[in-house]
C-alpha cells in the first residue's frame, strides 16, 4: 500500500510541475507582449504601428485566455487528495489496465514513475469518462479496443 501511495504522490507532483511550468510560460509570454507593446508605442507611427499594436493586443488576449484556463486547471489539481484510495475510479485514481496505465487528474500526457509509463488524463476526456466509476476487473471499450482494469488505487 505504501508503494501505491508513493506512485500516486509522484504522479501528482509531476502534474503540479506540469501546471506550474505552463503557468510560468504563459506569464513570460504575457510579459514579453507587454514589453513589445510598450516599445511599439515609443518607436513607431502610422498604419504599420497600428497593425503591429493590434496584433500584439490579440496575442495578449489569447495569452490571457490561456492564463485563465491554466488557473482553472491549477484549481482542479489542488482538489486532488492523493491519500484517498477507493475501489471506484475517480479524481486522483491510479488505474492499471491490460493496455495502459492512467492517472485521473489533468491532461498532462505521458508521465514516467519508476520506469512505468502513465498517462495523466482529465476525467472529462473520452477515456476518462469511460473509466470514471469503474472498478477492478471491469472492462471498457475504447476505439475498438478492450481495456480490462487490473488495479485501482
Amino acid at each position: 500500500m505504501a508503494l501505491n501511495l508513493k506512485i500516486k504522490e509522484r504522479l501528482y507532483a509531476l502534474c503540479v510541475d506540469f501546471v506550474d511550468n505552463r503557468f510560468r510560460s504563459i506569464q513570460n509570454t504575457i510579459n514579453e507582449i507587454q514589453e513589445s507593446l510598450t516599445s511599439e508605442t515609443k518607436s513607431s507611427a502610422g498604419d504599420k504601428h497600428e497593425t503591429g499594436r493590434a496584433m500584439l493586443q490579440l496575442e495578449r488576449e489569447k495569452a490571457g485566455n490561456q492564463l485563465a484556463e491554466i488557473q482553472k486547471i491549477k484549481e482542479h489539481v489542488s482538489k486532488i487528495d492523493v491519500s484517498n484510495t477507493s475501489a471506484f475510479i475517480g479524481l486522483g485514481s491510479v488505474v492499471y489496465t491490460n493496455k495502459s496505465n492512467y492517472f485521473i487528474a489533468i491532461s498532462a500526457g505521458e508521465l514516467k514513475v519508476d520506469h512505468e509509463v502513465f498517462y495523466a488524463i482529465s476525467p472529462n476526456t473520452p477515456i476518462g469518462l469511460l473509466l470514471m466509476g469503474k472498478t477492478l476487473e471491469d472492462t471498457v471499450s475504447f476505439r475498438d479496443q478492450q481495456f480490462k482494469i487490473l488495479n485501482v488505487f
